[in-house]
């Protein structure tokens, strides 16, 4: 009878570090392989029985879940900041991998959620929106601190309109000021037209699931937080409660003190 195995992964830009442990908890096999999906599968592939993998949510997680889950029994893919037994001891790679593997083995890991095939495209081009919109409210923070750091008062919007610009450039006496904020425009321009064309193709992305009709008859919710809830929350079905599930897509009822 082929006993399972558990293997804790500390995955680093590239190399990885492997540890796995057999059901007592003996080291079975500690190696180091690059963070490349060829090598990766030849590892698993390479040990008998029932495998069960391990890693933290870091930048190369979403990729390497969809690199193992095919040839494994179970992968969970773990929230750093919940494995306190990390902080304890040698602070080093292969320790780190050997505890990842030892929580695995005691069922201590609370695993973080990846989505389904089905709303990847649309997750990613979300996360397009999210950022080109973050960054058009940071470089309109920057315009105004220009302005703000010389005494010149930015009440309102006018000093991001396109017809208003000249006059506000020509408040600014220092050549070089005036040149950055000039530049600092152009971005805001650039940025403006990607977030417009990344909210197109989120919202006409969105219309092909069936959940973003149903939210639509939600009063109160615009397409595009309609949009943002469903590449966020995924399904409703990894959620115990409906409670839960109000609250992780922000609908809840809060309490402040």
């Amino acid at each position: 009878m082929k006993r399972d195995k558990y293997m804790g992964m500390d995955v680093h830009q590239a190399t990885t570090v492997v540890v796995v442990l057999d059901a007592e908890g003996k080291l079975v096999w500690e190696t180091i392989v690059a963070t490349e999906a060829s090598a990766i599968i030849r590892l698993i592939q390479s040990l008998s029985g029932p495998l069960h993998v391990t890693f933290e949510e870091t930048t190369q997680a979403a990729w390497l879940y969809e690199v193992v889950r095919g040839y494994v029994g179970e992968v969970i893919v773990c929230d750093p900041r919940r494995n306190k037994l990390l902080d304890e001891g040698s602070k080093a790679d292969k320790p780190d991998a050997r505890k990842l593997a030892q929580l695995l083995r005691a069922g201590l890991l609370r695993s973080v959620y990846h989505g389904q095939e089905a709303t990847r495209k649309l997750k990613e081009i979300v996360r397009a929106y999210e950022t080109l919109s973050a960054d058009t409210v940071r470089t309109m923070v920057r315009i105004k601190a220009i302005y703000r750091g010389r005494g010149i008062g930015t009440s309102g919007r006018g000093v991001y309109r396109l017809q208003q610009r000249e006059e506000w450039l020509a408040k600014l006496s220092e050549p070089g000021a005036r040149q950055r904020v000039a530049w600092l425009y152009e971005e805001l321009d650039q940025l403006g037209s990607l977030r417009k064309r990344a909210k197109q193709a989120m919202l006409v992305e969105s219309r092909s699931h069936r959940a973003f009709a149903l939210l639509r008859t939600i009063p109160q919710l615009g397409p595009v937080r309609c949009a943002l809830i469903v590449a966020t929350v995924d399904t409703p079905h990894r959620f115990r409660t409906r409670q839960q599930l109000w609250s992780y897509s922000g609908l809840a009822v809060g309490s402040h003190t």
